[in-house]
């Protein structure tokens, strides 16, 4: 049986998340232009979530 495949989604306040390839991303949300298994997917998420806080939070106290 071959593993599920997972995307990186990102929404407009630039939260990330993982979501099934097989499934209709949520209104709101994107692909961010990562693929592979949920393990791959995480570990992409850590790897480019390094600010938790959302874009209108960070761009207010800028």
């Amino acid at each position: 049986m071959a593993e599920a495949r997972f995307l990186v989604v990102r929404n407009d306040e630039e939260q990330y998340s993982i979501w099934s390839a097989d499934r209709e991303l949520p209104a709101g949300w994107h692909e961010a232009g990562f693929a592979g298994t949920r393990d791959e997917c995480l570990a992409h998420v850590d790897t480019v979530w390094t600010d938790m806080r959302p874009r209108s939070v960070r761009e207010a106290i800028q």
